[in-house]
């Protein structure tokens, strides 16, 4: 069915902030005799995108154009049927996502994102994993800077761990930039919606089967000054940790008693304290809807950070891994995080599903388990940085 199919990937979302960045990226990087395409509503909008890619690549001025909108069941299938791999970039996903997963489940079309909404993800779960498992579609949510980096960096780290013993690993992660109204938008209406995200995460871990001969576990530790680095280690509620785990679960390199945990790296405890009033001020208005439009006006939609501030933004994720009496340190390095690395991180991946030889599976799954090795190797050719700085025997 897959040969038959027009297009081996589709871009949804491209004249989105970083729908663009992740268009401009395939134009630069696109293997040739990809078939792809770009879709979104508004054809003018989609025709003035191709413009732009064909000042790239004189070749992209005849890049199809697909019209589909979130609103119209009709037109995301007519999307799905027709490709073997879409990636979507609109969010908030909560809101805008479902009947794009709907229809590739429905089509047997590999589907891909870069949503950091733990609700959103566990509601696809519930709703379309079976269907998925059942047509050989692969669900793969959180292909950007949440959770690439940890999803694949833990991995990288555990594959220098025996396998047989019990492993725990502690990420740290430090990043410097700005972020744009679609990650703006997407927090604020997570931050509005804890009890929902509360109720569908319980819903899942009912409907979820979990490993019967292996213990799997992401916790959240605590507010301390870290053993490993020179910095305050401050727990971070994000889906990353969950993302993680499910990776854990599903492959036996983990080992038999796998934990994680995931940290903020913080230099001061004022910059900590400060930073946590000001979270919970704003998890305090958004649940009040006048606030709440207030804060979302803020930003309008398509706003981001310009190449120059940008081009300043890094990351850096720390691992210390510990298991069979050896530890190891390892680091992912990057830069804008938010945006330039996260188009690199969409794009690779769409590139990777279309065109890598990956393990078979289906569902709703993780970055490593749908592309694994694969995918890590794509990205330290694009770049991103993925080393080991230490390695030797556990301390007792």
């Amino acid at each position: 069915m897959a040969a038959q199919r027009s297009y081996d990937v589709v871009l949804f979302g491209a004249t989105g902030f970083t729908g663009g960045l992740t268009a401009r990226y395939l134009a630069r990087h696109a293997p040739p005799g990809l078939r792809w395409a770009i879709a979104g509503r508004n054809p003018g909008k989609l025709a003035a995108v191709r413009d732009q890619l064909a000042t790239i690549d004189p070749s992209l001025a005849g890049l199809p154009l697909l019209t589909a909108d979130v609103t119209d069941p009709a037109s995301l299938r007519a999307v799905a049927t027709d490709a073997r791999v879409v990636a979507s970039t609109v969010g908030p996903y909560v809101q805008h996502g479902e009947p794009l997963v709907a229809a590739c489940a429905a089509a047997g079309t590999d589907y891909l994102d870069i949503t950091g909404e733990p609700e959103f993800v566990d509601r696809m779960y519930l709703r379309h994993h079976a269907e998925a498992v059942r047509t050989g579609a692969r669900l793969v949510h959180a292909c950007g800077f949440d959770s690439i980096p940890h999803d694949l960096g833990v991995w990288f780290t555990v594959k220098q761990l025996p396998a047989d013993a019990a492993i725990t690993v502690d990420g740290y992660v430090r990043a410097g930039g700005r972020f744009s109204a679609g990650t703006y938008h997407s927090a604020l209406t997570a931050f509005s919606r804890t009890a929902e995200a509360s109720r569908a995460a319980r819903e899942r871990r009912a409907a979820e089967p979990r490993p019967t001969d292996r213990r799997v576990r992401a916790v959240p530790g605590r507010l301390a000054r870290s053993r490993d680095l020179p910095v305050w280690a401050v727990p971070l509620p994000t889906i990353d940790p969950q993302v993680v785990r499910r990776s854990a679960a599903a492959r036996p390199e983990y080992g038999p008693d796998f934990r994680y945990r995931h940290f903020a790296a913080v230099r001061r405890l004022p910059t900590v304290l400060a930073a946590g009033a000001g979270l919970g001020a704003v998890v305090g208005l958004v649940k009040l809807p006048p606030t709440r439009r207030w804060l979302l006006g803020r930003l309008a939609s398509g706003q981001g950070p310009s190449a120059e501030q940008r081009a300043r933004s890094w990351f850096t994720v720390r691992f210390v891994g510990v298991g069979g009496g050896r530890r190891v340190v390892t680091e992912v390095t990057g830069g804008d995080p938010g945006y330039d690395e996260t188009a690199k991180m969409l794009a690779e991946s769409a590139l990777c599903l279309a065109g890598d030889d990956l393990p078979a599976t289906a569902g709703q799954v993780t970055p490593v388990t749908a592309m694994g090795d694969a995918l890590l190797h794509r990205l330290t050719a694009a770049g991103i940085t993925f080393r080991t700085l230490a390695q030797g025997t556990a301390p007792s």
